[in-house]
């Protein structure tokens, strides 16, 4: 049987300063009826529609060089008039988005993501897909190359322009590309390949990031496949960090074989850099969440997203494992690969219990239920965000770290949630090219069960409580079981409560908050403070001015709303609650040893 000829994509950076991609899709033997063609409303791995298709400037489809009718049916789809083929359908779309999601052009670099660019040939999407990367004219960009994980077809040099292959639409838009003339350095990883690609102005002490991130690339390959794995266990043959340095940015995007960062140049190492300052220690975090989604969301991943439809919402009660999973194994990899110890470690979990607690919005919404809103509250957050909705990043990493703390303190340390990350790759992810199962909505609670049947009540309770209701977690009675005491302490500052941010006449609230002053006083999200009784608000100067008044008592602040000016008695309360994560002074010598199992299994 003659395989089918592949889809051809073509696309060229057709004028980098006005940031257009030309982009043809070639489809040897279109639908007899007349071809239908689709661009996603969103990308995996961020839950929000985006509505890709607003910027498609101009699309047109030829047969044999002659024009073929295109009729638009909904936002982002189309349908051919019939024809003999091949057909090809020729847009050209404005790439202006500098983040991880989507696309970006200019005279500096090119990058996109294939679900922003890439039409989807509707009841072709299982044939083999080929795409030729095109260089810009012109001798300006001569040194222009190529990072991407797509695996190369033969002829193309490696970092070159040239013809790229993939098995399937959803692998072809699984591998974002970069082009330009970024800083390249390579490693090796238990044998497989590694490389990071760096775009935009820096310093970067490229042999220093390449050992470090080595490092916790090696912790988590032995984690899922143990520790004598090789390149045959590994489920890619090479990955690539792309990373986009600019002023101030922070961001990932994971990929089955890469992943695209943002990041501020001054988070990345310089030469001659001592220690691990935070803005870089945030970086490698960043590093480490996005590589471990090569695992779990990559392979294995909830039903509900297998396979994925790129033209509505993938509604899904368990983002809070997902992500909130790979948000617990960041950090927890930073100290197992050796590049924190444990009182950095500790020291970055009281600050996500302290994120937590700082928003009334837990005690309103389950985990479960921000995963299930991702699609139109956490990815369309507001002003009031901190009063109504909880993270199923920040809670869902505290929901996993409780789970591993019961688990290992119920099981004596012969089980954790470790096992539970092995039984999904078992049962789901190293089978998902070929079976495609994902984790069914109960999926996580069975599969705790099944690595500790004994203990299933608990266990029933626990996630009755922690993932569909909205108590606080057992934090401190949990952590003091390895040793550490958790300690919560009220705010001691006199404060309005809300959130500020700087405005050039005073200070602007940019969040006001659940039962306190500013909100029983009747202000507002979005007023200006300038000036509290009488003494007119600078820059930064709000808080000192708060100082010296007493907890309970009266302000006259004055605002604006708008252009009208308001005046409200507030009634002062206490600074936000600040939380410390320490080692207990008196320790068990059973608790030691469930620590150290803990942070360095």
């Amino acid at each position: 049987m003659t395989p089918p000829a592949p889809l051809h994509y073509r696309i060229a950076p057709s004028h980098p300063g006005a940031h257009l991609f030309e982009v043809s899709l070639t489809i040897p033997a279109p639908a007899p009826a007349g071809q239908r063609v689709a661009l996603p409303a969103w990308i995996p791995g961020s839950y929000m529609i985006r509505e890709f298709s607003r910027n498609i400037v101009r699309i047109a489809a030829t047969s044999r060089g002659r024009p073929v009718a295109l009729e638009k049916l909904d936002k982002h789809t189309w349908a051919a008039a019939p024809c003999d083929g091949p057909l090809v359908v020729t847009c050209e779309i404005y790439a202006w988005d500098l983040s991880v999601r989507a696309a970006h052009l200019d005279e500096s670099h090119g990058f996109f993501n294939g679900t922003s660019v890439f039409l989807r040939a509707l009841g072709h999407e299982d044939a083999p897909h080929e795409v030729e990367i095109v260089a810009p004219r012109g001798r300006a960009y001569a040194g222009w190359r190529v990072a991407t994980a797509l695996p190369r077809a033969r002829g193309t040099a490696a970092h070159g322009f040239g013809l790229y292959r993939a098995a399937g639409y959803d692998e072809l838009v699984d591998h974002p590309v970069e082009m330009g003339t970024f800083s390249l350095v390579g490693f090796r990883a238990c044998g497989v390949a590694h490389e990071v690609a760096i775009t935009g102005r820096h310093d970067c002490d490229l042999r220093r990031l390449a050992a470090d991130l080595k490092k916790i690339c090696e912790a988590q390959i032995r984690f899922f496949h143990g520790r004598r794995a090789g390149p045959a266990q590994v489920p890619f043959a090479r990955y690539v960090f792309q990373v986009m340095a600019v002023g101030d940015g922070y961001g990932g995007l994971e990929h089955r074989a890469s992943t695209a960062l943002i990041c501020s140049r001054n988070d990345l190492p310089h030469a001659g850099m001592a220690g691990m300052p935070e803005g870089y220690r945030s970086f490698l975090g960043l590093c480490s969440h996005e590589y471990f989604h090569t695992w779990n969301v990559k392979r294995i991943k909830p039903a509900a997203f297998a396979p994925y439809d790129l033209t509505r919402e993938n509604y899904t009660r368990l983002l809070w494992a997902f992500e909130g999973f790979t948000s617990y194994y960041d950090d927890l990899f930073l100290k197992r690969a050796g590049l924190i110890d444990e009182a950095a470690y500790l020291g970055l979990l009281a600050k996500t219990v302290q994120g937590v607690l700082r928003g009334a919005g837990r005690l309103k919404q389950s985990v479960a239920e921000s995963s299930f809103d991702a699609w139109t509250k956490y990815y369309r957050q507001d002003e009031n965000a901190p009063n109504a909705i909880v993270s199923y990043y920040t809670k869902g990493s505290l929901v996993a770290l409780c789970l591993d703390l019961l688990l290992r303190q119920r099981t004596g340390g012969a089980r954790s949630l470790d096992d539970v990350m092995h039984l999904l790759w078992r049962d789901y992810g190293a089978s998902f090219e070929q079976r495609g199962a994902g984790v069914p909505e109960d999926g996580l609670l069975r599969a705790a069960i099944a690595v500790a049947p004994a203990h299933r009540r608990a266990l029933q309770r626990f996630f009755a409580s922690a993932v569909d209701g909205t108590a606080d977690l057992p934090l401190k009675p949990l952590l003091a079981a390895f040793g550490i005491d958790l300690q919560v302490r009220r705010g001691a500052r006199p404060a309005l409560g809300a959130r500020t941010a700087a405005a050039p006449d005073g200070v602007r609230l940019t969040h006001v908050l659940d039962g306190g002053g500013a909100q029983a006083a009747g202000l507002s999200a979005g007023d200006v403070v300038i000036a509290v009784d009488g003494i007119k608000v600078g820059n930064g100067s709000l808080d000192g001015l708060l100082a010296r008044r007493a907890r309970g008592a009266t302000v006259q602040v004055h605002a604006f709303r708008r252009d009208e000016l308001i005046v409200r008695d507030v009634r002062l309360g206490t600074s936000e609650t600040t939380v410390e994560v320490v080692p207990a002074p008196r320790q068990a010598a059973a608790a030691q040893r469930l620590r150290r199992a803990w942070l360095a299994a």
